[in-house]
């Protein structure tokens, strides 16, 4: 049988070091960093879809875009953290924010497509690694 050794390099090994009791509370700063990138592009690209190529005058309220925002890391069943990016429900009209942003993404019956999400998602996918990756190298420095 054959055996195999790999050597992890020193430097990532003492990075590695250093988080010990701190890895959850850095680990929840780095999502909410790139959770704030993320919902930035996510923003914009609403702001970009809502009242534009329409053939009747808009009937936008400003409440879809109030209602973005992004949840706090929070531990799932399998023991990951997570952050999400969603809508806060109840609107004063009574509508569900995810069925209007679900209308605006993927259209309706005389209302064509205008996706916002799946394209932030696109977009935001590296400078959401990047903030991560800079506030990690940031909160090990604080070590």
């Amino acid at each position: 049988m054959a055996k195999v050794q790999m050597l992890m390099p020193d430097d990532f090994l003492e990075k590695l070091s250093k988080l010990g009791q701190k890895t959850d509370e850095i680990t929840k700063e780095v999502l909410k960093a790139g959770g704030e990138v993320a919902l930035a592009k996510v923003k914009s690209n609403l702001d970009a879809v809502i009242g534009r190529g329409l053939t009747r005058d808009s009937r936008s309220t400003g409440e879809l875009q109030s209602a973005l925002g992004v949840s706090p890391p929070l531990l799932d069943r399998n023991g990951n953290y997570n952050v999400k990016i969603g809508f806060a429900e109840n609107r004063t009209d009574g509508e569900s924010n995810a069925k209007i942003a679900n209308i605006i993404e993927y259209g309706k019956h005389g209302q064509p497509a205008r996706p916002f999400l799946a394209r932030a998602k696109r977009q935001a996918k590296k400078p959401c690694e990047a903030a991560m990756k800079e506030k990690f190298e940031e909160e090990l420095k604080k070590l």
